[in-house]
């Protein structure tokens, strides 16, 4: 046991736990983040296709599995989170998101929040993420009070022909907003999607949360720190302590104050571990919803492809539509929402290694990643009760999840591409995402205001704990069909602000 008490320790390093840090750097708390990987290093294997997509140098080695099948998951353990290897792009939820509304399959609940809460908090992430983009051009835009500090990053030729051509089809593009320093230090390597940044140029948790807080003397952040559990005092109100395992040494860290940021499905799988006589579904779980209602995005890669035009571009992901995100707009916005549709990072022969068939021919390959303009079609995943995390009796992560709402992504996959095929791009290839690739996990520690059917309440307070925050997607009670990075951002700065507010009183 460590001598020394910690006032707050946040589990996680990434959007949640480095807004949560930052913002108690300097109030006098003393803080600690754990972080179970390491601080990911500069090198050149970082923009290697061959290194990142071919030889997975950074993916987590962990094995996971859903029933009987087995799969090495998608996962980024490294001070930064997933943010290290996320595309930047930083989009706003759209005001009717935070209410109930009708999916195909059902009624997406409302959150115990409203836009409006989050609106001052929004504009603050993109401040401090350096988010470039135009406001006023996208029809499903919410309101703002204030515009982006950042002009967006300009199109480059290809791009700005196919946004003229989207256009010309009635449809409203706009820059995709990206926190991404363009102009500054990024070198537009075209490796910003699903790769780190070698030269500290994208806005991930690391530069822009992390870093700055541990420049305050009372934040403090260990590596190579895995926390196995939590531990309650005899009531159970109370988490006294982390039981961390810290290069192989296992350790229990005392705070007053615990924030758990893991990442949705690690959160639920951590409460689920800390079972003990007085909770023994977890901890935070006397309505049982921790582990449950795991969303992830239903979302399809495509791409398009012209016979005879290369496309060269450095820095693709600068354009999206929003026209069909509540409905269909040929039809007057009548039917259930669609989606979001996106530029993905430029793909490359390597990254079509693991997405083909492998007897097809690498020049193959290689003229069709030439030859594409590669896109991200996102339709919004109802939370179902059996989308489940759970934890083997091996302590192995078993993730299953009840794919909802297809019919209407499949219908938005077939318009979108119907839509790219206008713009002067004949061949189209689509590539349905799986739950392997779990990069907008949430969903699994829901708050709300009601303590039976949530966990937390709406400053994310688990309703069974006096002393436990839980910060990350997880908290999440619908998906939305946007990228989550800037809500998550959003509501950590809020709740963050909320603790440093009333700190004595919390701490007491």
């Amino acid at each position: 046991m460590e001598k020394k008490a910690y006032d707050v320790v946040i589990i996680g390093s990434g959007v949640g736990g480095g807004a949560i840090a930052r913002q108690l750097a300097g109030s006098g708390a003393s803080v600690l983040i754990l972080e179970r990987g390491p601080v990911l290093p500069r090198e050149p294997q970082n923009w290697d296709p061959e290194a990142v997509f071919v030889d997975l140098r950074y993916r987590s080695t962990e094995t996971w599995t859903s029933g009987d099948q087995r799969f090495r998951p998608g996962q980024y353990y490294f001070v930064g989170g997933h943010t290290k290897f996320y595309g930047a792009a930083m989009f706003r939820f759209r005001e009717r998101d935070f209410e109930a509304h009708q999916l195909e399959d059902g009624v997406t609940p409302a959150w115990p929040i409203r836009y409006a809460d989050l609106e001052p908090w929004y504009a603050q992430a993109e401040h401090i993420f350096g988010v470039r983009g135009a406001a006023g051009l996208d029809p499903s835009e919410p309101p703002r009070a204030t515009a982006f500090e950042h002009g967006p990053i300009p199109h480059e030729p290809v791009l700005a022909e196919i946004e003229q051509r989207l256009k010309e089809q009635g449809l409203h593009p706009f820059p995709m907003p990206a926190a991404v320093d363009y102009g500054g230090r990024c070198q537009r390597c075209g490796t910003c999607d699903a790769f780190p940044c070698r030269v500290d140029a994208k806005g991930d948790a690391e530069m822009c949360l992390i870093r700055p807080a541990l420049l305050q003397p009372n934040v403090e952040l260990r590596t190579l720190a895995m926390v196995d559990r939590l531990i309650t005092d005899n009531t159970g109100q109370r988490i006294v302590a982390a039981e961390v395992v810290e290069r192989g040494v296992k350790r229990r860290i005392q705070a007053r104050l615990f924030v758990l940021s893991a990442g949705a499905v690690n959160s639920a799988a951590l409460l689920l571990r800390s079972i003990n006589p007085g909770h023994p579904r977890g901890l935070a779980n006397s309505s049982d919803v921790v582990g449950r209602h795991f969303m992830n995005h239903n979302c399809t890669g495509l791409m398009a492809l012209h016979p005879t035009k290369v496309n060269p571009t450095k820095f693709p992901k600068t354009l999206s539509i929003n026209d069909y995100y509540f409905g269909d707009a040929d039809q007057g916005g009548a039917g259930p929402p669609l989606g979001n549709l996106q530029l993905l990072g430029k793909i490359s022969e390597p990254i079509l290694r693991g997405a083909m068939p492998a007897w097809t021919p690498r020049a193959v390959r290689k003229w069709i990643a030439e030859h594409s303009v590669d896109w991200y079609v996102m339709s919004e995943d109802l939370a179902h009760r059996d989308s489940t995390v759970r934890v083997n009796p091996d302590g192995t992560i078993d993730l299953r999840w009840r794919r909802t709402n297809m019919k209407a992504h499949q219908a938005w996959v077939r318009k979108a591409s119907r839509i790219i095929k206008r713009c002067g791009y004949p061949v189209v290839l689509t590539k349905p995402f799986t739950m392997a690739t779990p990069s907008h996990q949430c969903g699994t520690v829901r708050f709300g205001t009601d303590p039976a059917t949530s966990a937390l309440d709406p400053y994310c307070k688990a309703w069974d704990h006096d002393n436990l925050y839980v910060v990350d997607a997880g908290f999440f009670p619908s998906s939305a069909a946007l990228n989550p990075a800037l809500t998550i951002a959003a509501q950590a700065l809020r709740v963050g602000h909320h603790l440093r507010t009333n700190l004595k009183e919390i701490l007491a």
